[in-house]
């Protein structure tokens, strides 16, 4: 069997015909005799070029509203057929099957089509039936067969035969028939899941555009990510992003969004150092830098806001890794882009996926993303003393905070700023005490702040440590069943308690 194929016939129909011009003109040129149907037949016409009807090589016509067009043996076999079996080859020339050396051929637009919201009469449609069975026929028979089965692959197809004109090795064809399958299972998991809705009867995702990273979370280990990054950011400046980075950045923007108001925040390993919400961009990330100066250091900025120059001469006076924003002046890239390595990146308008999941044991764990956001309607108040409108303000300010923080976690905030937080830790009361420690240590006073937890308090112990450090309020879901000893205790020391009913673990 010789690896290298020359390309004498090729089948094209395709949706979209951005690109496939010159791709036609190539193959014309190198003697390549034309299949075709439809607007695709008229379009290589229109180029100049001599095409064959499919309807007269199967002497069918496209029937039942174009719901079939090539599905016929005519087509099948000459894709199929296997050049160097000997049987198959006389079958061919007994049914006057011609051999398909290429095919080029995409898909109807069905996941843009559910997106559009069009009704389901429609959207069923749009399920290729001809295309994706002439993708997977001439992927199988990739030793004979090259196959371009999106627009994506036009280059990779035209790049060959610029390269050595009609032919193709064994290497590229099976490239071709990878990249073909990948294009076939994730469209047959989009409309799976289109059928499945919200059942979850099985996990089906799938992600293309992959991007190889450094590394992984260690140099060691191997690092990708699958997604279209461009479709959430402009990466203006900069190094690659790592697999750290991702993690860190996917964190700023999952906590960035709990916010309306100016707000600044500073990350490190998942968890806010700092955070501020004030009237300019600039108050906002000197106090969220205030909050902890030390762990700033090498971490990943957020602002939802513009970044002018003001603030960049501020931010360019520590190293950090990442700085995400909507948008920035002129000027304030100018500042920022003094450190060749610093990615800076602009946040696009992108929807996040409504569920998460993680590979797990010998499984996946699926779950919806934490949307809920507590707005004083769902706080209720379980003391004699009612909390006053700023410390109201504050603890659900403290509330957002601690929801995007690792379990146990507690926060401690006042005036909109994050004194400081204990995360990450095997007890809440270890994570009081490290809040407690890192207010102090950065000179902050916790007399009128308030105290936010992730979960429900066990016993009164953290209310008791936290009442004799000058907090006021409390935060936190309830649902414990000593929760009448910790509400006796506030009633009892004039400390206003709010439960919200919803916990925030984050593991």
């Amino acid at each position: 069997m010789s690896e290298t194929k020359r390309i004498k016939t090729a089948l094209v129909s395709v949706y979209h015909k951005e690109g496939l011009d010159e791709i036609i003109t190539k193959l014309h040129e190198e003697g390549v005799e034309f299949f075709s149907t439809g607007g695709t037949r008229r379009f290589i016409e229109s180029l100049g070029f001599p095409c064959r009807a499919v309807e007269d090589l199967t002497s069918y016509p496209s029937i039942l509203g174009g719901r079939v067009k090539t599905l016929h043996p005519k087509i099948f076999g000459g894709i199929l057929c296997r050049r160097s079996d000997g049987q198959d080859m006389l079958q061919t020339e007994k049914y006057e099957i011609p051999e398909i050396d290429l095919v080029i051929v995409d898909l109807y637009p069905f996941e843009a089509t559910v997106a559009s919201g069009a009704d389901e009469a429609a959207i069923i449609e749009k399920i290729d039936i001809g295309g994706i069975s002439l993708i997977r026929a001439a992927a199988k028979n990739y030793n004979d067969v090259v196959i371009v089965a999106s627009q994506h692959q036009y280059k990779p197809l035209l790049d060959m035969l610029m390269e050595h004109g009609a032919t193709s090795t064994l290497e590229e064809r099976r490239w071709m028939a990878k990249e073909a399958f990948a294009v076939s299972s994730h469209y047959d998991s989009a409309i799976f899941n289109y059928f499945d809705s919200e059942e979850g009867s099985a996990f089906r995702c799938t992600a293309n555009d992959q991007k190889m990273l450094r590394y992984g979370e260690n140099p060691h280990q191997r690092g990708y990510f699958y997604g279209n990054l461009e479709g959430m950011f402009d990466q203006i400046h900069g190094k690659e992003i790592s697999y750290n980075n991702l993690l860190d950045i996917n964190a700023a923007v999952e906590l960035i969004d709990e916010f309306e108001d100016t707000t600044f925040a500073v990350l490190k390993h998942n968890n806010a150092c700092g955070l501020a919400s004030r009237p300019t961009v600039l108050e906002a990330w000197k106090d969220a830098l205030a909050g902890d100066p030390v762990s700033a250091y090498g971490g990943v900025l957020i602002t939802n806001a513009v970044i002018d120059k003001d603030t960049a001469e501020e931010i360019n006076r520590i190293f950090f890794e990442v700085i995400i924003a909507p948008d920035y002046d002129v000027a304030a890239l100018e500042t920022l882009g003094q450190k060749k390595n610093r990615i800076i990146l602009v946040r696009k308008e992108a929807k996040l996926p409504k569920k998460q999941f993680r590979s797990l044991l010998n499984g996946v764990l699926v779950q919806e993303r934490d949307l809920n956001i507590e707005t004083v309607a769902d706080l209720k108040v379980v003391t004699g003393k009612e909390p006053a409108p700023d410390e109201v303000e504050d603890m659900l300010f403290a509330n957002k905070i601690v929801k995007n923080s690792k379990s146990n976690a507690i926060v401690l905030a006042k005036g909109k700023q994050l004194l400081s937080s204990g995360v990450g830790q095997t007890s809440r009361v270890d994570a009081l005490k490290q809040a407690i420690g890192k207010a102090k240590s950065f000179g902050f006073s916790l007399q009128g702040a308030v105290m936010a937890s992730d979960a429900f308090f066990p016993f009164s112990d953290c209310v008791e440590i936290a009442d004799r450090e000058g907090v006021t309020a409390v935060i936190q879901p309830g649902g414990s069943i000593r929760d009448d000893l910790t509400i006796n205790y506030c009633n009892e020391h004039g400390i206003a308690m709010v439960i919200t009913g919803i916990r925030h673990f984050k593991h």
